[in-house]
C-alpha cells in the first residue's frame, strides 16, 4: 500500500510540474519585462532632460510604454518639438507616433508616424508633410549604429515663405509617389572620416523648381548616391551649431550617382559638394544629359554648350561611358560664391542663401 501510495504522488507530481514550471518561466518573464519597461521610461527621460538642456524641448503626449509579452512599444498622442536656441522659435509638430521592438531583436527598432507633420519657422516662414504611409527602421549593435531606413508613400511637402514686397505668403510644393531614404556607416572611411554612405530614391516626383529649370512638367525619378565625411557632427541633430561643425571640420557630400528621369529627359551627374565661408552651398558636379534641350533657358542640347562639356566635362572614362549610354556631357555645374554656374555661364537662378 505504501509503495502505491508513493508511486501516485509521484505521478501527480509530473502530471502537475510542467504547469509550475510554465508559471514560473512566465512570472520571470513578467519581471524582466517589467523591467525592461522601467529601463525604457528611464531612458526617454533622461533622453528629454539632456534635450532640454540643449534648448530643445520635446513633449511625447500621453505618453504609454507596452506590448507585453513579447514587444516593448513607446505611444504618443502627439509628438511636438519647440526650439528658440538659434533666435526665433522653431516649432515641429507630429501626429500619433509608435516606436515598437521586439523583444527577441531589442536593437531592431520600428518608427510609425501619423501625418501630418507642421513647422513653424524663423523669419516668418512655415512648412507641412504630409503621407500616406510612414515608416522608419532603425538597427543598433552592441558596437554602435548600423542601419537606418525611412519609407514615405505619396509625401506632399509646402513651404510657405513671406513675399517681400507685400508680405503675404508665397507656396512652393513637392510631392512624390514614394520617398526612400537610407543612411549606413562606410566601411572604408568611416574610423579616418566618420563618413556614412547615404541613398535617396522617389518615384513619381513633382517639384515646380525642376519644371522651370528643365522646361518639362512630367513626374520625374530621382536616384542619389552618396558619402558623407565627418557626418558624426549631425548626431546632436541637423541644425545651425552641427553645419558649423561639419563645416568646421571639412565635411562635404561626395555624391557617386545622381540620376534623374523626367519623361524624354535624363541626367546623370556626380560631384562633390559643401558650405563655403558664408555658409552656402559650393562646390561642382559633373553631368551629361540626354532628352533635355534647355535648363534655365540656356540651350544645351547642341552647340556651344555640348562643344563646351566635351572639353571641360569630366574624366574620358565618364565621357566614354556618357557617350556608350547616349548622353551629351555638359560643362562643370559649377556652385560658387552663392551662384550657379553652366561652364563659363551663369544660371539665371535665385543666389543661394546661407542654410544658416
Amino acid at each position: 500500500m505504501p509503495a502505491a501510495t508513493t508511486a501516485r504522488r509521484t505521478s501527480r507530481f509530473w502530471l502537475y510540474a510542467p504547469f509550475v514550471l510554465l508559471v514560473l518561466l512566465a512570472a520571470g518573464w513578467s519581471g524582466l519585462w517589467a523591467m525592461a519597461r522601467s529601463k525604457v521610461e528611464q531612458h526617454l527621460d533622461a533622453g528629454i532632460a539632456r534635450e532640454a538642456n540643449a534648448g530643445r524641448n520635446w513633449t511625447c503626449r500621453d505618453r504609454s510604454v507596452g506590448g507585453y509579452p513579447f514587444r516593448i512599444e513607446v505611444r504618443c498622442a502627439g509628438v511636438t518639438l519647440v526650439s528658440s536656441r538659434w533666435g526665433d522659435e522653431v516649432k515641429v509638430e507630429a501626429g500619433p507616433t509608435l516606436a515598437v521592438a521586439q523583444a527577441s531583436t531589442p536593437g531592431h527598432l520600428i518608427l510609425q508616424v501619423t501625418g501630418p507633420l507642421t513647422a513653424t519657422l524663423p523669419a516668418g516662414r512655415n512648412g507641412d508633410l504630409s503621407w500616406s504611409r510612414f515608416e522608419a527602421s532603425l538597427r543598433l549593435t552592441t558596437t554602435g549604429f548600423e542601419r537606418l531606413s525611412l519609407v514615405m508613400q505619396e509625401p506632399v511637402a509646402t513651404l510657405r515663405t513671406p513675399d517681400e514686397a507685400d508680405g503675404s505668403l508665397r507656396s512652393e510644393s513637392m510631392r512624390s509617389a514614394l520617398f526612400e531614404a537610407h543612411l549606413r556607416p562606410n566601411q572604408q572611411g568611416f574610423a579616418s572620416q566618420q563618413a556614412f554612405d547615404v541613398a535617396l530614391s522617389t518615384k513619381g516626383t513633382v517639384m515646380a523648381l525642376l519644371d522651370g529649370l528643365l522646361g518639362d512638367a512630367a513626374p520625374g525619378d530621382l536616384d542619389v548616391q552618396a558619402t558623407v565625411s565627418q557626418a558624426l557632427a549631425f548626431r546632436r541633430g541637423f541644425n545651425p551649431d552641427a553645419l558649423e561643425s561639419w563645416r568646421a571640420a571639412g565635411g562635404g557630400v561626395e555624391i557617386t550617382k545622381l540620376g534623374l528621369t523626367k519623361g524624354t529627359a535624363r541626367l546623370d551627374a556626380s560631384g562633390r559638394i559643401g558650405l563655403d565661408d558664408a555658409h552656402r552651398p559650393a562646390g561642382q558636379l559633373d553631368a551629361a544629359v540626354a532628352g533635355i534641350e534647355r535648363i534655365a533657358g540656356i540651350r544645351v542640347g547642341g552647340g556651344l554648350t555640348a562643344g563646351l562639356g566635351a572639353l571641360l566635362g569630366g574624366r574620358s572614362g565618364a565621357q566614354k561611358s556618357n557617350a556608350a549610354a547616349g548622353l551629351t556631357p555638359l560643362p562643370p555645374i559649377v556652385l560658387r560664391e552663392g551662384r550657379v554656374y553652366l561652364g563659363p555661364l551663369r544660371l539665371p537662378l535665385q543666389p543661394l542663401r546661407p542654410l544658416y
